[in-house]
Parts: C-alpha cells; sequence; structure tokens
C-alpha cells in the first residue's frame, strides 16, 4: 500500500511572549523571542510523528530558512486587560513503542501559573496517548498519580512540556505568549 503525506523527521520545542500596542505586534514580539519569526507557520493537530527526534531550540531555529512553510503546534494567549496573567503550554507524550505515534497538546489560560497550565498541558498529552495503548488509570486521580500509573506501565516513556507565561505590564498594550512545537520535513 502506497503511503501519503510529509512525515516530520525532527521537532523542537520554543516558546516566547511579546507586548505591543497591537495584537498582531504582541504575536510577531512572542515569534521573535522563540526564534520562528521568519516562517510561514501552518498550525497542525496534535500528533508527534514515530520516530521523530526532539532536538535543541538552537539547533531547529538554525535549520529553517527565512519564509519557509514551516508546520507547528501552538499554543496562543492574549490579552490587553492590565494585570492579567496569560499562559501558553504545549504538553507531550511518547510511547516506549517508537514505531506508534505520540501526542503534542495545546493548553491556553488566563491568570494560571506557568506549572499549572504545563502540568494540564502534559496531562492531556499523556492522557490521550493512554487511551489509545490501553493504559488503565483512575482519570478522577491527581496528575502526579496519573503519571505513576503511566509510566509503571512501561507503555510511556517521556511526557514533559513547555509552558510561557506573561503578565499585561502596561495600559492600552497587548501582550501575547506562545508555546510551540515546530516540526522539520
Amino acid at each position: 500500500m502506497e503511503q501519503v503525506g510529509m512525515v516530520p523527521k525532527r521537532m523542537f520545542l520554543t516558546r516566547g511572549m511579546g507586548h505591543s500596542a497591537s495584537k498582531l505586534g504582541a504575536f510577531e514580539a512572542a515569534l521573535r523571542l522563540a526564534g520562528i519569526q521568519g516562517q510561514n507557520l501552518v498550525c497542525v493537530s496534535s500528533i508527534m510523528p514515530p520516530g521523530c527526534e526532539i532536538i535543541s531550540k538552537e539547533e531547529g531555529a538554525c535549520a529553517l530558512r527565512p519564509g519557509a512553510i514551516t508546520f507547528v503546534v501552538m499554543s496562543r494567549a492574549e490579552s490587553d486587560e492590565l494585570g492579567e496573567l496569560v499562559t501558553a503550554s504545549i504538553g507531550l507524550a511518547i510511547p516506549a513503542d517508537s514505531s506508534r505515534y505520540g501526542y503534542l497538546s495545546e493548553y491556553e489560560a488566563h491568570g494560571e501559573t506557568e506549572e499549572a497550565a504545563g502540568e494540564k498541558a502534559e496531562e492531556s498529552a499523556a492522557t490521550m496517548l493512554a487511551s489509545i495503548l490501553g493504559v488503565d488509570f483512575d482519570a478522577n486521580s491527581d496528575w502526579s498519580s496519573k503519571r505513576n500509573a503511566l509510566r509503571l506501565s512501561g507503555k510511556i516513556v517521556k511526557t514533559s512540556h513547555i509552558t510561557q507565561s506573561a503578565k499585561v505590564a502596561y495600559d492600552d498594550a497587548w501582550t501575547c505568549a506562545i508555546a510551540a512545537a515546530v516540526f522539520m520535513i
């Protein structure tokens, strides 16, 4: 059977935040800090391809070509309410069997810390992966208990997250926080 579609070979995680008088300006500043401002970003759903290597942000950003169409899973939170905290997070769950795909999850929050948002994003990705791998755990338990059950199953090798928060610090200005998984074909 012929297989179609592009499958990324490498991926890196990045994050950024920005402030500006405009919503678009704040987003551009966040992209700049994340190192992906020169790309034509295409948001895709949340599958971590089998065997996809995770590389450093520095290595990945250096390999990007300005103007390239670049596939990302992105979380984006923004606000113009003075003092509001915005948080964007990407969760990651990778199966022990490298021939299987994993999951990425996007999570955005207002008024939630980086730690809390990061745990929710990571939990979401791990829960999705656990459901396709047949890992049994108590859905109502806290994340720490679920994480232990998932790791003890031997079916999930890694869970993690990357998270960015930012507080709206200026009146009449926008603040944007982003987190992204950037795929490289």
